[in-house]
């Protein structure tokens, strides 16, 4: 199925987005003043702008810190918001922007890197290190969506795959280079804090320059709009208009990263604003969608303000995602894909089957070398003296510390793997995983809220609002996949934006700093370090207890991808089955995120190494990807326990550094 996305009706009336326009921006400068009013009292307003007030303390702070503030809210909005309708014109997708197409996390790499290798460069020409980031970046997610003909679905999973990837290379680097790197984090999560006005003068000239180029590409980008058949027959180069475009929008992205971090969503709300506001034409959005792009961002920003005192210092970009994600999912309920012939479900396949006994043998081969691999995590590792064996006198007092660990996260690969299977047989789609889907980030963003409500929580409470957020994620995404039959391209979108929330509420609360926010950090990437015999002992016995009751379901599994009406038909009471699938689907995903975080791509590729080795029924498909994730996971952990000791890296991070690679070569492939 492949999804051209067409927009719903519109309902509203001409008056309500003007309405709203107004009291945007009523409200901001309501806000604006009383934060002016902070730094400097309304009886001292009449003292701006003259020079022998200047060297007061609230005057310096109101010329060099919160008057840049506000000049560079509205600019980066108004870049964000030409770059958004540049790259939905573009690549004709309403739901691009520089966040989920991969280019503000590619920047945001670049800088990492850049500040560690050469931090001189990021004094002076931070702007060129990000461009580079942003292109590669960019370049990468057009490769892997080229085949599916830069489709929506095609090029926002593209996205989601490199902003993934360059968030785990940022995250290791973070883990390793904390004191340098905390503060990186914490502005690279959007903060619009200025000492002056030097980034001011730069994004400001980036606008002016940007708009008068994309004002003179308006004619062929418009053009493109109706076809690159339609383009070429009226003597359009396409590729070297979209070429062009493309670069343009990367650039003022790039520009925007460089100066005060990544902004989230702003790129994909201005456009639609403009949209609401009028604006049908491309050439109006030009002009419209940056406007709007400014005003969103110099609100949010206001409101950030206003809120200092109760949320810290937190970064606006994080704010912007708070509204942004859910923003996606409104346009993607009024978005509708529309159905391609030729594309087959998931359980339908002409490929050959292997005997069962073939299946049996690669499942105790499996299991023989995840045992291999168990004894040699235990046994085998990295000293001073370089790689050796441990001494049998010394095994048992260095087991009690590596065995817990690797319990766990055989466990945790285990039921991640097994909710793969799960998530990718009931949607039918082979791009279905708890990672993707937002499954385990709801997982996640409840045990979160039970860290800031209740900071010392027992494990079944965590099991149970760790559930409870997961099950609410698969909901919430199924239902709006639910007016297409759970269209494949619906579920990964909304999956889309349930992570994409679920970061930004991680990002405030990182912000806050403490020890409440290391201690998340070293979570989110799936660390195992604090494994105790008990956590490892209570992971392995709801391992078991989950995973025996997955045969039960090898039917429903079975029936439920050939479509509603056929399952119905064959005595399927399919409203009861999906919910029970979903309980159990929320379930393993949560106990499993509970022990390794929220990424780890162990439910995406585990699965499909098993349909590599021949599984094609549910209950063989189940039987080997559990040892599967199981010896990843387990293979991941040793590999950071031993390859930069004395440092580690997190199995969950180690398993999405090695299995983004894999991931965007099955996207690449992928027809």
């Amino acid at each position: 199925m492949s999804s051209v996305f067409r927009p719903g009706p519109f309902r509203a009336s001409r008056q309500w987005p003007l309405l709203l326009i107004v009291s945007a921006v009523a409200v901001g400068l309501l806000l604006s003043m009383d934060n002016l009013s902070a730094i400097l009292p309304p009886s001292l307003w009449w003292q701006i702008g003259l020079r022998e007030h200047r060297q007061d303390i609230s005057h310096i702070m109101l010329y060099d810190g919160w008057l840049p503030r506000l000049a560079i809210s509205g600019l980066c909005g108004a870049v964000l918001g030409l770059a958004g309708t540049l790259f939905q014109q573009v690549l004709k997708n309403p739901l691009a922007e520089p966040m989920t197409l991969g280019v503000s996390a590619g920047a945001q790499l670049a800088l990492t890197v850049i500040t560690l290798l050469a931090p001189g460069v990021m004094l002076y020409h931070p702007q060129w290190a990000a461009l580079g980031g942003a292109l590669a970046a960019a370049l990468i997610v057009l490769g892997l969506s080229r085949s599916r003909q830069y489709e929506p679905s095609a090029v926002s999973v593209a996205g989601l795959v490199v902003t993934l990837f360059c968030g785990s290379i940022i995250m290791a680097l973070q883990l390793l280079y904390t004191p340098y790197l905390h503060s990186l984090f914490i502005w690279g999560g959007g903060s619009l804090l200025q000492q002056d006005w030097h980034n001011v003068a730069a994004l400001g000239l980036q606008l002016v320059a940007g708009l008068c180029f994309a004002l003179l590409l308006r004619r062929p980008l418009t053009v493109l709009a109706v076809g690159d058949t339609h383009a070429g027959s009226l003597g359009l180069g396409s590729s070297t208009i979209r070429f062009t475009g493309f670069t343009l929008a990367v650039v003022l992205s790039a520009g925007v990263v460089s100066a005060v971090g990544v902004i989230g969503f702003v790129g994909l709300s201005a456009p639609a604003l403009a949209r609401l506001a009028g604006a049908r034409r491309f050439t109006q959005r030009l002009i419209i969608a940056p406007l709007c792009g400014a005003l969103v961002l110099w609100l949010t920003d206001q409101t950030v303000q206003r809120l200092s005192g109760l949320l810290g210092d937190l970064p606006t970009g994080a704010a912007t995602a708070l509204f942004g994600a859910p923003l996606m999912l409104l346009l993607l309920a009024r978005f509708q894909p529309t159905a391609s012939p030729g594309e087959r479900p998931y359980a339908v396949t002409s490929l050959h089957r292997p005997e069962y006994t073939a299946i049996y043998r690669r499942f105790a081969a499996i299991v023989v070398l995840l045992a291999l691999v168990l004894a040699l995590s235990l046994d085998f590792g990295r000293t001073p003296s370089g790689w050796q064996f441990t001494a049998f006198d010394a095994l048992s007092r260095v087991a009690i510390w590596r065995g817990p660990r690797a319990v766990a996260a055989m466990s945790a690969g285990t039921m991640l793997a097994v909710a793969g299977v799960m998530i990718q047989r009931l949607t039918g789609n082979g791009l279905a995983s708890p990672e993707l889907l937002g499954v385990s980030a709801g997982a996640a963003l409840g045990l979160v809220a039970l860290l800031l409500y209740q900071g010392d929580a027992s494990p079944m409470a965590r099991l149970s609002v760790s559930t409870l957020g997961a099950l609410s994620a698969l909901l919430a995404i199924l239902s709006f996949a639910r007016r297409t039959r759970f269209s494949p391209q619906r579920i990964l979108l909304a999956g889309i934006a349930v992570s994409a929330l679920f970061q930004a509420i991680v990002a405030v609360v990182v912000a806050g700093g403490g020890d409440r926010a290391a201690a998340l950090i070293s979570w989110l990437a799936g660390s195992t370090y604090s494994i105790g015999p008990a956590e490892a002992r209570n992971a392995l016995l709801l391992c078991l207890l989950l995973c025996l009751v997955t045969p039960c379901c090898r039917r429903w599994l079975s029936l439920l991808p050939l479509g509603e009406e056929t399952s119905n038909a064959l005595g399927l009471a399919t409203p009861r089955v999906r919910l029970a699938l979903l309980g159990l689907i929320a379930l393993l995903s949560a106990a499993a995120t509970l022990i390794v975080g929220p990424v780890s791509f162990i439910g995406l590729t585990a699965p499909h190494f098993a349909r590599f080795l021949g599984a094609r029924r549910p209950a063989h498909q189940v039987l080997l990807a559990a040892p599967l994730g199981a010896l990843m996971l387990v293979a991941a952990d040793w590999l950071g326990r031993t390859l930069l000791m004395p440092r580690e890296l997190p199995a969950g991070l180690v398993a999405t550094l090695l299995g983004s690679p894999y991931l965007m070569w099955l996207l690449m492939r992928r027809r």
